[in-house]
């Protein structure tokens, strides 16, 4: 245990004391944050300038109305000037598109028939929107020619919006749900990206170690197994870590901005003319749901979130890392290290696929049970299936199979990597790894 201790402690001292680990788990918030802000502004630069957009409608039809300008789309009236002067005055101007909309004889035919003529291809958005706006129209127009009046129609119309229950009698909401489903897939997905980074790194030390042949001098003195096992503990040390460094940024995140929203709020009260006062109900309704928000972040089982994130974290980065170890000891370089790759990277990237295909939509459905109990699967997607409520029973079973699969991968592992390690000057194949796990 001794010989351990000291092989965790160099490792962990090793990968913390790296210049690239000091910077990255300071920075990476920070890079996250600008690069999310930096979307944001890009795509508001981009909504400021209206499309402009001519429209020709020879069928008669449509109005000022019916193409009412927006935030985004400008529509102005060309039909007086004819589609072969406007398409001309689009394509030597700076305007986005024309629309042209010919004269049929029936509704049908005239749905088929439109057109839209623009220099670049267009936007799939803008495309939706013109077509929705002309089908809104057309199926009017056909409700007329029926004798429906559309004013009964719209009349008729009731927004309905469902109250949910736990039958603890907990009310949830939609809001809550969406909450559920993005911390979920956060999780998951840092799951999946951690094993990799923090994975490959066992896997490339090892590789360094051995083909500078330092390994020949430390097996000397402890065991491969021990080697091996010291190597993903503290590789998982550091990244634990990282974790608890970003989880309390996070939390002074949140803090900071709850305390700057409830300072928004209270300033909005003191609004005097009505004008003002319109803007601050406004505002007050927009900062009502970011607390709200902040409100059902706070109401989730934190501490529960955390500690199966650790558990799960720690059991599918050992697990993978096994592996990982095993692969970098039975090759020379990293470039031989592709052919044994992908049979451990497919397992990750199903749980991922499975995660969002499945569990956001039926989070407690056969696929997402069966899945987060395999154990190269359940880390992530159990993780992902947490914040919906997973009783403890299925939570004991899933973790008892990912601490077997774990004990039962290393001990695999460690049969390659005492071979493989001392092994130089041949590329292995998987038949090679398999008589390694004979001996």
């Amino acid at each position: 245990m001794s010989k351990l201790k000291l092989i965790i402690q160099r490792e962990f001292v090793a990968k913390v004391r790296n210049k690239s680990f000091i910077v990255m788990t300071f920075l990476s918030p920070l890079i996250m944050v600008g690069m999310i802000t930096l979307v944001v502004f890009l795509m508001k630069k981009n909504d400021e300038k209206a499309k402009d957009i001519l429209y020709v409608d020879n069928s008669g039809m449509f109005t000022n109305n019916d193409f009412k300008s927006t935030k985004s789309i400008k529509y102005t009236d060309y039909t007086s000037t004819g589609i072969t002067e406007t398409k001309k005055k689009v394509e030597e101007g700076s305007f986005y598109g024309v629309l042209f909309i010919p004269k049929q004889d029936s509704l049908e035919i005239l749905a088929k028939n439109i057109e839209f003529y623009s220099k670049d291809s267009p936007s799939i958005s803008i495309i939706n929107s013109i077509e929705n706006k002309i089908e809104t129209k057309l199926k009017n127009q056909k409700l007329t020619n029926f004798g429906i009046d559309l004013k009964k129609i719209e009349a008729a119309k009731i927004n309905t919006e469902i109250k949910m229950y736990d039958f603890s009698g907990e009310q949830s909401s939609k809001m809550k749900n969406w909450i559920k489903i993005i911390f979920g897939a956060i999780a998951g997905y840092f799951l999946m990206m951690f094993v990799m980074i923090y994975g490959t790194s066992v896997m490339r030390s090892v590789i360094e170690e051995k083909t500078s042949r330092i390994i020949e001098v430390i097996v000397s003195s402890v065991k491969p197994f021990q080697l091996m096992l010291g190597k993903i503990i503290g590789n998982a040390s550091a990244g634990l870590l990282q974790f608890f460094i970003w989880g309390v940024l996070l939390f002074v995140i949140l803090t900071i901005l709850a305390s700057v929203f409830g300072v928004d709020m209270s300033e909005m009260q003191n609004t005097a003319t009505s004008s003002a006062q319109m803007d601050a109900v406004k505002n007050a309704a927009e900062g009502d749901k970011m607390q709200l928000m902040v409100q059902e972040i706070l109401n989730l089982p934190i501490l529960k979130l955390f500690v199966l994130f650790i558990f799960y974290f720690l059991g599918g980065y050992m697990l993978y890392s096994s592996l990982f170890a095993a692969v970098g000891a039975a090759v020379d370089n990293e470039t031989d290290t592709q052919q044994f790759m992908l049979p451990i990277m497919l397992p990750l990237i199903l749980g991922v696929y499975v995660g969002f295909a499945t569990v956001i939509n039926d989070p407690h459905g056969p696929i997402a049970v069966i899945f987060s109990h395999i154990p190269l699967t359940s880390p992530i997607v159990m993780l992902m299936r947490v914040p919906f409520g997973v009783s403890w029973y299925e939570l004991l079973i899933s973790m008892a199979i990912l601490v077997v699969t774990f004990v039962f991968m290393v001990w695999l592992a460690a049969k390659i990597y005492r071979v493989g390690i001392l092994m130089y000057g041949k590329k292995p194949t998987y038949k090679d790894l398999y008589k390694w796990l004979k001996y």
